[in-house]
């Protein structure tokens, strides 16, 4: 029968002459405030009893598996006495048992027990993870980490504590146990499983946030297959296509579909910074490299070691910096700016931009040699004007998401409203799409969105514009219109940026914005 909860303990021992009236040996249980159940293993009885207060609600369960009575009593009495909740188990299966129904935070393990040794209960363990890491589900976050397990044995040998970390022990001591030692292991292995449940839980919250490309169209399928097939290499994956199309998104999918996936995904923005900067942030700097470097900062390249590197805008790079770029795919190597020694780094890169590359080459603007680098693998991501049987899928997946952050969970899209977001041209792509959702859920009053919440105008304002059947002034003012939007969207609103971009005084870009009613 397995143990209950320990939370306090008596050794008793039929030693009476009779056989039948027990010697109690410690606190007597008919002194308690209240007792609950007694339980027996062997020469260990147990009694789950309450003190008049209410236990640590923060202390975590701590699993003690050994066949040792005394070894179960000192255990409990120390890990009660901190504050811990036991749980014991005299046996492998037992043990088991009890992780399945219990969940322990921590096992303490013996090695040598019958039936099953500890050795058998962490491999056992062991398949049970590998079992739940295959059936998980990655739209639902699951706990599966195996609980810390501390080994304990009388036997101690090499061989022996070499196989218990092989089989996943987080730690190997040897009996007599020091308690002191004993409790310092369990604060470190209890921190370091915290850490690990919030790593895997802020992974799972991000890899679910960019694990929904929503593709109804064959040219997305199609698209997803072939991001699919590029993850599982290390080949440089170029994104092409306008503002607000998602590229970003893709990038991420394809280093969560990659063997990298569990390793850094590092985003820079090749346009938000100025040259200098984005050298520092790329390749970080040495000591003393210029006025303020008071010590060695590593760049984001470096710290994406082992991951995915994602250059946004790299069309706008300067060429000296393109010329480092080209060092550091070709030989996977770089030095910090001010240093002379060369940094190796293992980084699989995706590049993305919303610039024609190859006229950027012929102009002059973009090295030949890097762009042919960066091209191994080549995805086109169409503009969502050309995917519009996706519209109402992303339209509720981001009025989903919206809503639930802004505890407004039941909002439902009136069929009017869809109509007329599939009949816009959406300029921003998805990003317009997403900041129209989030605008009508934060203005809207009721569980139905309607149209004038979207803020995209009337339905006469909202129909297809195809430019090749405008007149010459209509189109002109579309593709001017167009131009503005882009510029200021590439320079992340700032219209100083967004002058120079365009070749136009600041002045001229303000008043062109204020003509043509465009918010920035």
């Amino acid at each position: 029968m397995p143990l209950m909860t320990l939370t306090r303990t008596w050794r008793m021992r039929s030693k009476a002459k009779d056989g039948s009236q027990p010697l109690t040996l410690g606190r007597d249980p008919s002194k308690l405030a209240s007792s609950r159940a007694v339980y027996g293993l062997g020469s260990l009885l147990v009694v789950e009893a309450s003190w008049g207060q209410e236990r640590n609600p923060v202390k975590p369960k701590i699993l003690v598996v050994d066949d040792s009575s005394d070894i179960v009593l000192m255990l409990t009495d120390r890990l009660e006495a901190s504050g811990y909740t036991v749980l014991a188990a005299g046996d492998g299966q037992q043990a088991l048992d009890l992780i399945e129904t219990e969940n322990p935070r921590l096992i303490l393990l013996d090695l040598q027990m019958p039936k099953m040794s500890g050795l058998e209960v962490l491999h056992r363990l062991g398949d049970q993870q590998k079992l739940a890491c295959g059936e998980g589900n990655s739209t639902e976050f699951v706990e599966i980490t195996m609980p810390p397990v501390v080994v304990m044995t009388a036997h101690g040998t090499i061989a022996k504590a070499v196989e218990a970390m092989k089989c996943g022990a987080y730690d190997f001591l040897t009996k007599p146990l020091d308690m002191d030692h004993l409790m310092l292991v369990i604060e470190k292995a209890l921190e370091r499983d915290t850490l690990k449940r919030e790593v895997a839980y802020l992974r799972h919250e991000v890899a679910s946030r960019y694990n929904t490309i929503i593709a109804n169209t064959s040219q997305m399928q199609t698209l997803i297959e072939l991001a699919q097939r590029a993850a599982n290499s290390d080949a440089t994956v170029l994104l092409l296509g306008e503002s607000g199309t998602g590229k970003e998104l893709f990038a991420r999918s394809i280093h969560q579909w990659s063997p990298r996936r569990n390793n850094p995904f590092v985003i820079i923005n090749c346009v938000a910074l100025t040259d200098t900067l984005l050298e520092n942030e790329l390749f970080g700097h040495e000591k003393g490299a210029f006025t303020g470097a008071h010590a060695l900062q590593k760049g984001k390249i470096e710290i994406a070691d082992g991951g995915t590197v994602f250059l946004d805008e790299i069309g706008d790079m300067n060429p000296d910096l393109q010329a480092k770029l080209l060092r550091l795919l070709q030989d996977h190597e770089f030095h910090r700016v001010g240093g002379t020694k060369f940094v190796r780094v293992n980084i699989r890169v995706i590049a993305a931009t919303n610039r024609d590359l190859l006229q950027a080459v012929r102009n002059g603007a973009f090295r030949e040699d890097l762009y042919y680098r960066l091209n191994v693998v080549s995805l086109s991501i169409p503009p969502l004007r050309e995917r519009r049987e996706d519209i109402p899928a992303l339209a509720n997946l981001s009025l989903q998401r919206h809503a639930r952050e802004m505890g407004k969970t039941g909002m439902t899209l009136s069929p009017e409203a869809i109509q007329v977001m599939q009949q816009y041209p959406w300029p921003g792509n998805v990003r317009e799409l997403d900041n129209a959702i989030a605008r009508a859920v934060v203005l809207g009053t009721g569980s139905v969105i309607r149209v004038e919440q979207l803020g995209l105008g009337s339905g006469a304002e909202t129909k297809v514009v195809d430019p090749e059947f405008l007149g010459y002034h209509e189109a002109l003012e579309h593709y001017s219109r167009q131009l503005l939007e882009k510029a200021l969207h590439r320079a992340n609103g700032n219209q100083t940026r967004a002058a120079e971009l365009l070749k136009l005084q600041r002045t001229y870009l303000a008043r062109l914005l204020r003509q043509k009613q465009i918010e920035h």
